[in-house]
């Protein structure tokens, strides 16, 4: 298999029209890469997949997706921790669900992207 080869610039130039306010700080791109590494799990895609369609308790989403509760549990405790799933109690049953449309649309634009 042949390298592909890279185009370098031949010189210094400076590219005026990028303006370097519209480049995150890098306080913003941790916090994006993280967001991304949190969706770079199959099982947590999987589970936001679920609950982009109805509200959820552990033991139904651990059903769904044959896995243990402690496993959904854990996930969802990642899920939880970068604001992507939000959760009310009824009685003693905590249900989940995504935490704004932003996930959702996260979740279809990925999809999109890998189905062209």
């Amino acid at each position: 298999m042949a390298k592909e080869k890279t185009e370098l610039c031949n010189g210094h130039h400076h590219h005026d029209h990028v303006d370097q306010k519209e480049i995150p700080s890098d306080e913003v791109l941790y916090r994006l890469a993280n967001l991304f590494k949190t969706f770079g799990d199959p099982t947590r895609i999987r589970i936001l997949s679920a609950l982009k369609q109805h509200e959820l308790c552990v033991c139904d989403i651990a059903d769904l997706l044959g896995m243990t509760q402690s496993a959904i549990s854990h996930q969802l405790r990642v899920l939880k921790q970068m604001e992507l799933v939000k959760f009310r109690k009824e009685g003693k049953t905590v249900f989940y669900s995504l935490a704004d449309d932003h996930v959702s649309t996260i979740l279809n634009q990925g999809l999109d992207h890998v189905n062209e």
